[in-house]
This record gives C-alpha cells, structure tokens and sequence, in this order.
C-alpha cells in the first residue's frame, strides 16, 4: 500500500477515536496525540489494534514506544518501516 492512502487511513482512525472523545480540535500530521495527551492509553491499545489488522503489522512484545505513535507521520513511517 501507498505511503499516501496509509497515512490517510491512519488520519481517519485518529479522527475517529478523538471524536468518540468529544475531541473535534483540528490536528496536523506532526500533531502529538499521545505525548500531548489528547489520546490515552486505552486509545493507544485500539490504536495498535487498528494497525496490526489494517496493515498486518505484528508487534507483539516487540518494545514498542509511545513516541511511534504519537503522530501520524510517525504512524505513517513506522507501517512504511514494517
């Protein structure tokens, strides 16, 4: 899959899990969600889900860190990377 429709699904993910959260603030693609604290790690759990079955990713015990997920640019590299 395209960089460019990854990102897009990964921006349409986070918009959706903000909005079940009442969060409607904009956000670019080096917005920080989870530093920032607008996401939780309850949302960093669904977040990884989401990944792991819309790109076949496996993360297992893998290490995986925050910092990875914090924007979507940084969601976007780390399924190009995978």
């Amino acid at each position: 899959m395209e960089s460019k429709e990854s990102k897009q699904m990964i921006r349409e993910f986070v918009r959706n899990l903000l909005t079940q959260k009442k969060d409607t603030r904009p956000f670019g693609d080096d917005t920080s969600l989870i530093l920032s604290g607008r996401m939780d790690s309850i949302d960093t759990v669904e977040l990884v889900l989401f990944l792991e079955t819309a790109f076949g990713l496996k993360f297992g015990s893998g290490g995986l860190r925050r910092d990875q997920l914090d924007t979507v640019n940084t969601l976007g590299a780390l399924v190009d990377h995978r």
